[in-house]
C-alpha cells in the first residue's frame, strides 16, 4: 500500500484526531481526543499530552498505544508487511477483527469488500 497515511489495520491516520491535533499543535482536541479515548476505552489513563502521533507507518511522533501496544503494528512489523492486506490469514487474525467490524474504509482497504 502505497499511503503511508493508512495504518497497518487500514484505518485513514490522515483522519485521526492524534494526526490532525499534532499537526496543528492543538491542545483542546488533545483534550478532547484523551477523554473520547478513554470513554471508547473505558478507562482514564490516557492523558492528552500522549496525543501526539504523525501515523503509525510514517516516521515521528507515536502516541503510546500505537508506537508500543498495538498488537496489530506488531504483528504487521514482524512478518515485514506493508499493511495487513498482504497477510494470507488476515480473514483469521483476532487482532485485526474489531478494525474490520467497525470500519468499513479500511475493510476494503484491506481487501474483504
Amino acid at each position: 500500500m502505497e499511503n503511508l497515511l493508512i495504518a497497518y489495520c487500514g484505518l485513514d491516520c490522515e483522519k485521526c484526531d492524534a494526526r490532525i491535533a499534532t499537526i496543528n499543535n492543538d491542545d483542546d482536541l488533545r483534550e478532547k481526543t484523551a477523554k473520547l479515548w478513554n470513554e471508547l476505552n473505558h478507562t482514564d489513563v490516557i492523558r492528552p499530552e500522549w496525543i501526539n502521533c504523525m501515523g503509525c507507518r510514517t516516521e515521528g511522533c507515536k502516541t503510546p498505544y500505537c508506537s508500543s501496544m498495538c498488537e496489530i503494528r506488531k504483528c504487521v512489523e514482524s512478518k515485514g508487511y506493508d499493511t495487513c492486506a498482504d497477510c494470507p490469514e488476515k480473514t483469521k487474525c483476532r487482532h485485526l477483527a474489531k478494525e474490520i467490524f467497525t470500519n468499513e474504509e479500511a475493510r476494503k482497504r484491506l481487501g474483504f469488500e
